[in-house]
């Protein structure tokens, strides 16, 4: 049974390439898995996707009678005894992978909600003052202070390339397009290597052409 992937129907320009199923696709690609994309609405929110999600964001996955939802519960259900997560490094895995999801992302997406609140204060709130945004990027540039530290010269954080690295690339990738990654070097090179992998570039072609399509549907619908 083919697995499917959902992701929002239509996003407007500015989080494409961030939004959460592509680590989920990104994961797929590295395990060489096929699937399917279905859609919810992104707005407004339907019943039916707060059945699958209770929280209405995405990614969700089906794969037979099991749904689920949180990227990093699945990359894990998906990769677990793949290489990407094999059983004699799982524990050092799961640790990197945790302290992506939560350590380094609650950091790192605090002080780039207050960018966006800068930007489109219409969906992200009234900006912040000039300290808090300044207090909330000293605390994301000490975590990633100790990240690339603990990476040092290795190439990936626990051996080989893992499900960790997915998740923790897709943290560091956000930080990289406000170029704010530069005083951190070793990260900048590990993002580097991450996304030249063949499977990362598969996975953002297709989740960059998924925008497109939508694009051209929201068109069509407009001038029909």
């Amino acid at each position: 049974m083919t697995l499917t992937l959902y992701t929002f129907d239509w996003l407007p320009e500015f989080p494409r390439g961030f939004v959460r199923d592509l680590r989920v696709r990104w994961g797929l690609e590295e395990i060489g898995r096929s699937y399917q994309v279905a859609t919810v609405p992104a707005h407004p929110k339907s019943a039916e996707h707060r059945k699958l999600q209770p929280f209405t964001q995405v990614p969700v996955i089906q794969d037979g009678e099991q749904t689920l939802f949180e990227s990093g519960a699945i990359l894990v259900y998906l990769c677990e005894g793949t290489p990407l997560l094999p059983d004699d490094r799982k524990a050092e895995i799961w640790q990197w992978l945790f302290a992506a999801l939560n350590t380094v992302e609650l950091s790192v997406m605090h002080w780039v909600s207050m960018i966006l609140a800068e930007r489109v204060p219409e969906f992200f709130g009234p900006p912040p003052a000039a300290d808090v945004k300044a207090h909330a990027k000293a605390d994301m540039d000490t975590k990633l202070t100790a990240l690339q530290q603990a990476l040092g010269d290795k190439e990936w954080l626990a051996g080989d390339f893992s499900v960790a690295d997915i998740a923790m690339v897709e943290v560091l990738r956000v930080v990289a397009a406000e170029e704010a990654l530069d005083a951190h070097p070793h990260l900048a090179a590990y993002v580097e290597r991450a996304t030249s992998r063949p499977a990362f570039k598969k996975a953002m072609a297709d989740h960059m052409q998924h925008w497109q399509a939508a694009d051209a549907e929201q068109a069509k619908r407009s001038t029909g």
